[in-house]
Protein backbone atom coordinates (compact mmCIF):
# COMPACT_ATOMS: atom_id res chain seq x y z
CA UNK A 1 0.00 0.00 0.00
CA UNK A 2 1.42 3.36 -1.03
CA UNK A 3 1.92 6.24 1.39
CA UNK A 4 0.12 9.41 0.36
CA UNK A 5 1.27 12.82 1.60
CA UNK A 6 -0.15 16.31 1.18
CA UNK A 7 2.57 18.96 0.87
CA UNK A 8 1.52 22.61 1.12
CA UNK A 9 4.21 24.96 -0.22
CA UNK A 10 4.37 28.69 0.43
CA UNK A 11 5.51 29.26 -3.18
CA UNK A 12 5.73 27.25 -6.38
CA UNK A 13 8.76 24.97 -5.89
CA UNK A 14 9.87 25.12 -9.52
CA UNK A 15 12.15 26.51 -10.86
CA UNK A 16 14.29 25.88 -7.78
CA UNK A 17 16.22 29.15 -7.89
CA UNK A 18 16.43 30.31 -4.27
CA UNK A 19 17.22 28.70 -0.92
CA UNK A 20 13.76 27.88 0.42
CA UNK A 21 12.49 26.59 -2.92
CA UNK A 22 15.61 24.45 -3.45
CA UNK A 23 14.99 22.84 -0.05
CA UNK A 24 11.32 22.18 -0.88
CA UNK A 25 11.88 20.83 -4.39
CA UNK A 26 14.70 18.48 -3.39
CA UNK A 27 12.47 17.10 -0.61
CA UNK A 28 9.66 16.44 -3.11
CA UNK A 29 12.13 14.63 -5.36
CA UNK A 30 13.45 12.54 -2.45
CA UNK A 31 9.96 11.58 -1.25
CA UNK A 32 9.09 10.55 -4.80
CA UNK A 33 12.19 8.31 -4.90
CA UNK A 34 10.99 6.68 -1.67
CA UNK A 35 7.65 5.79 -3.26
CA UNK A 36 5.57 8.45 -1.50
CA UNK A 37 2.59 9.68 -3.51
CA UNK A 38 2.88 13.46 -3.18
CA UNK A 39 -0.23 15.61 -3.47
CA UNK A 40 1.21 19.08 -3.94
CA UNK A 41 -0.59 22.29 -3.04
CA UNK A 42 1.10 25.64 -3.54
CA UNK A 43 0.42 29.36 -3.73
CA UNK A 44 1.14 31.00 -7.07
CA UNK A 45 2.47 34.55 -7.03
CA UNK A 46 5.55 36.48 -8.20
CA UNK A 47 4.60 35.43 -11.75
CA UNK A 48 6.33 32.06 -11.34
CA UNK A 49 3.62 30.28 -13.31
CA UNK A 50 2.44 26.65 -13.29
CA UNK A 51 5.39 24.47 -14.35
CA UNK A 52 4.67 21.10 -15.97
CA UNK A 53 7.85 19.61 -14.44
CA UNK A 54 6.08 19.17 -11.09
CA UNK A 55 3.87 16.43 -12.57
CA UNK A 56 6.96 14.21 -12.87
CA UNK A 57 7.31 14.01 -9.09
CA UNK A 58 3.74 14.56 -7.84
CA UNK A 59 0.58 12.47 -7.92
CA UNK A 60 -1.50 15.65 -8.12
CA UNK A 61 -0.83 19.40 -8.25
CA UNK A 62 -3.22 22.04 -6.92
CA UNK A 63 -2.62 25.78 -7.26
CA UNK A 64 -4.11 28.59 -5.16
CA UNK A 65 -3.86 32.36 -5.33
CA UNK A 66 -2.18 34.18 -2.48
CA UNK A 67 -4.37 36.99 -1.20
CA UNK A 68 -3.26 40.62 -1.44
CA UNK A 69 -2.64 42.78 1.63
CA UNK A 70 -5.89 44.69 1.09
CA UNK A 71 -7.85 41.41 1.17
CA UNK A 72 -6.53 40.05 4.47
CA UNK A 73 -5.52 42.89 6.76
CA UNK A 74 -5.21 41.57 10.31
CA UNK A 75 -4.05 42.97 13.63
CA UNK A 76 -3.33 39.49 14.98
CA UNK A 77 -2.05 37.42 12.05
CA UNK A 78 1.20 38.02 10.14
CA UNK A 79 0.61 38.76 6.46
CA UNK A 80 2.74 35.76 5.46
CA UNK A 81 0.12 33.60 7.25
CA UNK A 82 -3.18 35.42 6.62
CA UNK A 83 -2.52 35.70 2.88
CA UNK A 84 -2.36 31.89 2.61
CA UNK A 85 -5.59 30.97 4.40
CA UNK A 86 -7.65 29.45 1.61
CA UNK A 87 -11.04 27.71 1.85
CA UNK A 88 -10.53 25.72 -1.35
CA UNK A 89 -7.26 24.35 0.07
CA UNK A 90 -8.83 23.27 3.37
CA UNK A 91 -11.71 21.60 1.52
CA UNK A 92 -9.21 19.58 -0.52
CA UNK A 93 -7.26 18.56 2.59
CA UNK A 94 -10.42 17.54 4.48
CA UNK A 95 -11.35 14.99 1.79
CA UNK A 96 -8.98 12.42 3.36
CA UNK A 97 -6.78 11.84 6.39
CA UNK A 98 -3.35 11.58 4.74
CA UNK A 99 -0.49 13.22 6.68
CA UNK A 100 0.31 16.84 5.83
CA UNK A 101 3.68 18.55 5.46
CA UNK A 102 3.32 22.33 5.71
CA UNK A 103 6.31 24.04 4.12
CA UNK A 104 6.89 27.02 6.37
CA UNK A 105 5.10 28.83 9.18
CA UNK A 106 3.46 30.72 6.29
CA UNK A 107 1.10 27.79 5.62
CA UNK A 108 -0.12 27.17 9.20
CA UNK A 109 -3.12 29.51 9.05
CA UNK A 110 -5.26 26.64 7.74
CA UNK A 111 -4.77 24.50 10.89
CA UNK A 112 -7.98 25.61 12.69
CA UNK A 113 -10.00 24.62 9.61
CA UNK A 114 -8.77 21.00 9.42
CA UNK A 115 -11.47 18.66 10.73
CA UNK A 116 -9.38 15.68 11.92
CA UNK A 117 -7.51 16.94 14.98
CA UNK A 118 -5.63 13.60 15.31
CA UNK A 119 -4.11 13.85 11.84
CA UNK A 120 -0.31 13.78 11.57
CA UNK A 121 0.93 17.24 10.62
CA UNK A 122 4.54 18.35 10.28
CA UNK A 123 5.63 21.95 9.74
CA UNK A 124 8.95 22.57 8.00
CA UNK A 125 10.46 25.54 9.83
CA UNK A 126 12.88 26.95 7.25
CA UNK A 127 14.08 29.28 10.01
CA UNK A 128 12.74 31.20 13.00
CA UNK A 129 10.61 33.70 11.08
CA UNK A 130 10.42 36.17 13.98
CA UNK A 131 14.22 36.51 13.94
CA UNK A 132 14.39 36.35 10.14
CA UNK A 133 12.05 39.33 9.71
CA UNK A 134 13.76 41.24 12.51
CA UNK A 135 17.06 40.84 10.63
CA UNK A 136 15.46 41.90 7.33
CA UNK A 137 14.28 45.07 9.06
CA UNK A 138 17.77 45.73 10.41
CA UNK A 139 19.48 45.20 7.05
CA UNK A 140 17.23 47.31 4.81
CA UNK A 141 17.49 51.09 4.42
CA UNK A 142 14.02 51.34 2.83
CA UNK A 143 11.75 52.87 5.51
CA UNK A 144 8.55 51.26 4.17
CA UNK A 145 10.18 47.81 4.10
CA UNK A 146 11.68 48.38 7.55
CA UNK A 147 8.22 49.13 8.96
CA UNK A 148 6.67 46.09 7.23
CA UNK A 149 9.41 43.69 8.37
CA UNK A 150 9.30 45.00 11.95
CA UNK A 151 5.50 44.63 12.08
CA UNK A 152 5.66 41.09 10.67
CA UNK A 153 8.31 40.11 13.23
CA UNK A 154 6.12 41.36 16.10
CA UNK A 155 3.00 39.62 14.77
CA UNK A 156 4.92 36.37 14.26
CA UNK A 157 6.17 36.55 17.85
CA UNK A 158 2.55 36.72 19.05
CA UNK A 159 1.30 34.12 16.56
CA UNK A 160 3.71 31.21 17.15
CA UNK A 161 2.51 30.53 20.76
CA UNK A 162 -1.06 30.07 19.44
CA UNK A 163 -0.08 27.00 17.36
CA UNK A 164 -1.00 23.51 18.65
CA UNK A 165 1.81 22.16 20.83
CA UNK A 166 1.48 18.64 19.36
CA UNK A 167 2.71 19.77 15.93
CA UNK A 168 5.87 18.16 14.61
CA UNK A 169 8.34 20.91 13.73
CA UNK A 170 11.12 19.95 11.29
CA UNK A 171 13.91 22.46 11.99
CA UNK A 172 17.10 23.11 10.02
CA UNK A 173 19.43 23.85 12.96
CA UNK A 174 19.98 22.94 16.60
CA UNK A 175 19.53 26.60 17.56
CA UNK A 176 16.05 26.63 16.04
CA UNK A 177 15.16 23.36 17.81
CA UNK A 178 16.14 24.85 21.17
CA UNK A 179 14.05 27.95 20.48
CA UNK A 180 10.88 26.03 19.62
CA UNK A 181 11.28 23.51 22.44
CA UNK A 182 11.55 26.44 24.84
CA UNK A 183 8.21 27.59 23.36
CA UNK A 184 6.66 24.24 24.35
CA UNK A 185 6.89 22.36 21.03
CA UNK A 186 8.26 19.04 22.31
CA UNK A 187 8.20 17.42 18.85
CA UNK A 188 10.70 19.83 17.31
CA UNK A 189 13.41 17.78 15.58
CA UNK A 190 16.34 18.23 13.21
CA UNK A 191 15.70 17.78 9.50
CA UNK A 192 18.75 19.25 7.74
CA UNK A 193 18.22 21.36 4.65
CA UNK A 194 18.08 19.48 1.33
CA UNK A 195 20.94 20.72 -0.86
CA UNK A 196 21.30 19.91 -4.55
CA UNK A 197 24.85 18.70 -3.87
CA UNK A 198 25.23 15.24 -2.36
CA UNK A 199 28.96 14.59 -2.88
CA UNK A 200 31.92 16.86 -2.21
CA UNK A 201 33.44 17.85 -5.56
CA UNK A 202 36.02 20.39 -4.33
CA UNK A 203 39.20 20.57 -6.40
CA UNK A 204 42.70 20.37 -4.98
CA UNK A 205 45.35 22.99 -5.65
CA UNK A 206 44.98 26.66 -6.52
CA UNK A 207 41.95 28.59 -7.71
CA UNK A 208 41.83 31.84 -9.66
CA UNK A 209 39.82 34.31 -7.57
CA UNK A 210 37.90 35.15 -4.40
CA UNK A 211 34.12 34.90 -4.69
CA UNK A 212 31.04 36.21 -2.92
CA UNK A 213 27.73 34.90 -4.27
CA UNK A 214 24.07 35.18 -3.31
CA UNK A 215 20.78 36.80 -4.23
CA UNK A 216 21.98 40.40 -4.43
CA UNK A 217 18.44 41.81 -4.28
CA UNK A 218 18.22 40.59 -0.66
CA UNK A 219 19.32 43.29 1.79
CA UNK A 220 21.63 41.11 3.88
CA UNK A 221 23.52 39.94 0.76
CA UNK A 222 23.89 43.45 -0.64
CA UNK A 223 25.10 44.57 2.80
CA UNK A 224 27.71 41.78 2.85
CA UNK A 225 28.94 42.51 -0.69
CA UNK A 226 29.31 46.25 -0.01
CA UNK A 227 31.11 45.52 3.25
CA UNK A 228 33.59 43.27 1.44
CA UNK A 229 34.24 45.95 -1.19
CA UNK A 230 34.64 48.81 1.26
CA UNK A 231 36.23 47.11 4.27
CA UNK A 232 38.13 44.02 3.05
CA UNK A 233 39.12 44.14 -0.61
CA UNK A 234 40.35 47.70 -0.27
CA UNK A 235 43.08 46.11 1.88
CA UNK A 236 43.64 42.87 -0.08
CA UNK A 237 44.42 43.43 -3.77
CA UNK A 238 43.47 40.06 -5.26
CA UNK A 239 40.92 39.20 -7.97
CA UNK A 240 37.43 39.42 -6.45
CA UNK A 241 34.16 38.38 -8.09
CA UNK A 242 30.67 39.21 -6.82
CA UNK A 243 27.96 37.13 -8.50
CA UNK A 244 24.23 36.91 -7.98
CA UNK A 245 20.68 37.83 -8.83
CA UNK A 246 19.57 41.43 -9.49
CA UNK A 247 22.41 43.58 -8.11
CA UNK A 248 21.24 47.10 -7.19
CA UNK A 249 22.75 50.39 -8.35
CA UNK A 250 24.75 51.08 -5.14
CA UNK A 251 26.52 47.74 -5.52
CA UNK A 252 27.09 48.21 -9.25
CA UNK A 253 28.64 51.61 -8.63
CA UNK A 254 30.85 50.40 -5.76
CA UNK A 255 32.10 47.43 -7.79
CA UNK A 256 32.92 49.62 -10.80
CA UNK A 257 35.27 51.70 -8.63
CA UNK A 258 37.40 48.66 -7.67
CA UNK A 259 39.82 47.75 -10.47
CA UNK A 260 40.36 44.18 -9.24
CA UNK A 261 36.61 43.47 -8.80
CA UNK A 262 34.14 41.99 -11.29
CA UNK A 263 30.36 42.03 -10.74
CA UNK A 264 28.36 39.33 -12.54
CA UNK A 265 24.61 39.90 -12.48
CA UNK A 266 22.08 37.09 -12.90
CA UNK A 267 24.48 34.24 -13.70
CA UNK A 268 23.03 30.87 -14.71
CA UNK A 269 23.22 27.89 -12.34
CA UNK A 270 26.09 26.42 -14.36
CA UNK A 271 27.97 29.74 -14.24
CA UNK A 272 27.57 29.97 -10.45
CA UNK A 273 28.74 26.36 -10.04
CA UNK A 274 31.77 27.11 -12.21
CA UNK A 275 32.62 30.26 -10.24
CA UNK A 276 32.32 28.46 -6.88
CA UNK A 277 34.47 25.54 -7.99
CA UNK A 278 37.18 27.64 -9.63
CA UNK A 279 37.42 30.12 -6.74
CA UNK A 280 40.41 29.79 -4.44
CA UNK A 281 38.45 31.37 -1.59
CA UNK A 282 34.69 31.63 -1.14
CA UNK A 283 34.09 34.62 1.14
CA UNK A 284 30.68 34.59 2.87
CA UNK A 285 30.26 37.14 5.67
CA UNK A 286 26.98 37.52 7.54
CA UNK A 287 26.08 40.26 10.00
CA UNK A 288 22.86 39.01 11.56
CA UNK A 289 22.83 39.68 15.29
CA UNK A 290 20.33 36.88 15.82
CA UNK A 291 21.05 33.49 14.27
CA UNK A 292 18.46 31.31 12.55
CA UNK A 293 18.40 28.72 9.77
CA UNK A 294 21.29 27.82 7.49
CA UNK A 295 22.44 29.40 4.22
CA UNK A 296 22.55 27.15 1.16
CA UNK A 297 25.38 29.22 -0.32
CA UNK A 298 27.53 28.05 2.61
CA UNK A 299 26.77 24.42 1.78
CA UNK A 300 27.41 25.12 -1.91
CA UNK A 301 30.86 26.45 -1.03
CA UNK A 302 31.66 23.48 1.22
CA UNK A 303 30.45 20.85 -1.26
CA UNK A 304 32.01 22.43 -4.36
CA UNK A 305 34.58 25.07 -3.42
CA UNK A 306 38.04 25.33 -1.91
CA UNK A 307 38.80 27.53 1.12
CA UNK A 308 35.76 29.09 2.81
CA UNK A 309 36.11 32.30 4.86
CA UNK A 310 33.21 33.64 6.89
CA UNK A 311 32.06 35.41 10.05
CA UNK A 312 30.69 33.74 13.22
CA UNK A 313 27.04 34.52 12.40
CA UNK A 314 27.15 32.45 9.20
CA UNK A 315 28.19 29.20 10.90
CA UNK A 316 26.98 29.50 14.50
CA UNK A 317 24.98 26.42 15.48
CA UNK A 318 25.42 24.69 12.11
CA UNK A 319 28.16 22.24 13.08
CA UNK A 320 30.14 23.44 10.05
CA UNK A 321 32.54 25.70 11.93
CA UNK A 322 35.45 23.26 11.53
CA UNK A 323 35.36 23.49 7.73
CA UNK A 324 35.57 27.30 7.65
CA UNK A 325 38.10 30.02 8.44
CA UNK A 326 36.29 32.48 10.70
CA UNK A 327 37.07 36.16 11.25
CA UNK A 328 35.27 38.54 13.61
CA UNK A 329 35.94 41.78 11.72
CA UNK A 330 37.22 43.21 8.44
CA UNK A 331 40.87 43.21 9.50
CA UNK A 332 40.67 39.55 10.53
CA UNK A 333 38.94 38.56 7.27
CA UNK A 334 41.53 40.48 5.21
CA UNK A 335 44.37 38.80 7.10
CA UNK A 336 42.89 35.31 6.59
CA UNK A 337 42.42 35.95 2.86
CA UNK A 338 46.03 37.16 2.55
CA UNK A 339 47.29 33.96 4.19
CA UNK A 340 45.04 31.55 2.28
CA UNK A 341 45.36 33.06 -1.19
CA UNK A 342 48.73 31.39 -1.77
CA UNK A 343 47.94 28.19 0.15
CA UNK A 344 46.90 25.20 -2.01
CA UNK A 345 43.70 23.39 -1.04
CA UNK A 346 44.74 19.82 -0.23
CA UNK A 347 43.37 16.29 -0.07
CA UNK A 348 43.17 16.25 3.75
CA UNK A 349 40.75 19.18 3.71
CA UNK A 350 38.58 17.43 1.11
CA UNK A 351 38.46 14.26 3.24
CA UNK A 352 37.46 16.31 6.29
CA UNK A 353 34.63 17.96 4.36
CA UNK A 354 33.35 14.63 3.06
CA UNK A 355 33.12 13.30 6.61
CA UNK A 356 31.42 16.48 7.81
CA UNK A 357 28.73 17.15 5.20
CA UNK A 358 28.03 14.09 3.06
CA UNK A 359 26.19 12.12 5.78
CA UNK A 360 24.56 15.04 7.60
CA UNK A 361 23.06 16.47 4.41
CA UNK A 362 22.22 13.18 2.68
CA UNK A 363 18.73 13.79 1.29
CA UNK A 364 17.76 10.11 1.12
CA UNK A 365 18.84 9.33 4.70
CA UNK A 366 17.02 12.38 6.03
CA UNK A 367 13.91 11.49 4.03
CA UNK A 368 13.89 8.04 5.66
CA UNK A 369 13.64 9.73 9.07
CA UNK A 370 10.87 12.05 7.88
CA UNK A 371 8.89 9.11 6.48
CA UNK A 372 9.22 7.24 9.80
CA UNK A 373 7.78 10.23 11.65
CA UNK A 374 4.86 10.69 9.26
CA UNK A 375 3.71 7.04 9.20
Amino acid sequence: MSNHLHIVCLDVPWPADYGGVIDMMNRIRALNRHGVKVHLHYFSYNERGIPKELNIFCESVNVYKRRKKTECLSLSLPYIVSSRINRELTEQLNKDDHPILLEGLHCTGILPFLENKERKICVRMHNNEEIYYKELARATSDLFKKLYYTTESRLIKKYVPTLPRNLMLACVSEADIRFFKDQGFKDAFLLPTYPSWQEVSSLEGMGTHCLFHGNLSVAENEEAALWLLNKVFNKVRVPFIIAGKDPGRPLQKAASLCQHTCLIGNPSDSEINDLVQKAHINVLPNFNKNITGIRLKLLHSLFSGRHCVTTPAMVSGTGLEGACHIGNNSNAIASIISQLYYKPFDEDEIRFRKALVEKSFNNDLNTCELVQRLW
